[in-house]
């Protein structure tokens, strides 16, 4: 054993040379606030874009299933853990993104490994988005597929890269991000769809960042007109606040994922309090448009206001560049009274540490115009 912990000292001592070693910190979230160290700091860094997860509503929701079914699954769904809210929560995901049925997992992390590896195998080809998410890429790997990467967001390198090796393999899988989650930009998923369709590819798009938030709330592959993806997954985490992860599909790809997909297979089903927080969470999405939209709204008057390219979703990075750089940024923003959190490499390409800004519907105008102005003064105007 004394190998072995030698081993994770000197990874650990290498990281923190580099300035990349994380450790977990103590947030307490209270809506658009995070209590860290004591500071109630007004938080940029959450996911939460629609400030759902604290919603009296699906807080309701939670505690009324909590009480009637319990607070966990006990099994996995194929087992005694299908209880009755899945059925719910699967019609109600499916209606929103217009397909013939939809498959719940235990997380979107969970949904990736599970949905690749059950469409493609070896013989097979898959094309990734370079920036994807790390589960899309780890999904991919698992398949044992053969795994090519094109350029981020070129459609024309990815419909090369399928030209010239579709040939050798029986099935293509294309998979990206719909809204990436570091840069906050949208995947050209109209032109990925039409060069699929033309060498009968299978398109799969992540959208973790972009259901209740853009497409009017139904998602990346509603926005900007509209593209037909059949393979849409991503997240209950995110803009629902609660957690999960899932798939929108033909009814048959969703029975093969109930049937092959190892995630869903092997792992307990989610407890029935956070499916009926989803539940409840899909109702407010569907039938109010003005909390959709207010995300994005937000990171677009920040994007004005620091004369950046207009923001596609409610993610908005600024670039710093080294780590060190990224983390005294952040630092500095923590004294004026907001939570920015830095990100380093791995997450994100060497020499592009950066700051990442998370919008919600609840965010005051003044505070994000006092944002952008310290930003602008004291983080843009030192790496310029």
């Amino acid at each position: 054993m004394r190998s072995l912990d030698e081993f994770a000292c000197g990874k650990l001592a290498a990281l923190e040379r580099a300035r990349l070693r994380r450790t977990p910190v103590v947030t307490v979230r209270d809506g658009i606030f995070a209590e860290r160290g004591g500071r109630r700091l007004l938080s940029f860094s959450c996911n939460d874009y629609l400030n759902l997860s604290r919603h009296p509503a699906i807080i309701k929701a939670a505690v009324e299933a909590a009480r009637r079914y319990g607070v966990g699954a006990g099994a996995s769904r194929l087992v005694t853990g299908n209880h009755p809210l899945y059925d719910e929560l699967e019609s109600r995901l499916a209606r929103l993104k217009g397909t013939e049925a939809a498959c719940v997992f235990g997380s979107g992390y969970l949904a990736n490994i599970g949905i690749i590896p059950a469409l493609a195998g070896s013989g097979d080809l898959i094309l990734v988005d370079e920036l994807s998410h790390a589960c899309i890429h780890a999904g991919a790997k698992l398949s044992g597929a053969e795994v090519q990467h094109y350029r981020h967001g070129d459609v024309a390198h990815a419909e090369a890269l399928l030209t010239e090796h579709r040939g050798r393999h029986a099935h293509t899988l294309i998979a990206t991000d719909g809204v990436f989650s570091m840069d906050g930009d949208l995947a050209p998923l109209e032109e990925l769809a039409g060069f699929a369709k033309r060498h009968d590819a299978w398109l799969l798009a992540d959208d973790a960042h972009g259901l209740g938030v853009v497409g009017h709330g139904r998602g990346s592959s509603f926005a900007n007109g509209g593209a037909e993806v059949p393979l849409q997954m991503g997240t209950l985490s995110k803009a629902v606040g609660a957690y999960g992860g899932y798939l929108c599909a033909s009814q048959a790809v969703i029975d093969l994922m109930r049937t092959r997909a190892r995630p869903f297979i092997y792992s307990t089903g989610l407890p029935p309090p956070v499916v009926a927080a989803a539940i409840a969470a899909l109702d407010l999405i569907e039938r109010d448009p003005a909390l959709t939209d207010a995300p994005l709204n937000k990171a677009r008057l920040f994007t004005r206001a620091l004369n950046l390219p207009e923001a596609q979703s409610a993610i908005v990075p600024v670039i710093v560049g080294e780590a060190e750089a990224a983390l005294a940024a952040s630092e500095m923003l923590e004294t004026e009274g907001f939570l920015v959190v830095a990100i380093r490499p791995p997450t994100v390409p060497a020499g592009t540490a950066r700051l990442r800004f998370a919008f919600t519907a609840q965010h005051a105008e003044a505070e994000i115009e006092r944002l952008a102005g310290i930003v602008r003064t004291r983080v843009m105007g030192r790496h310029s």
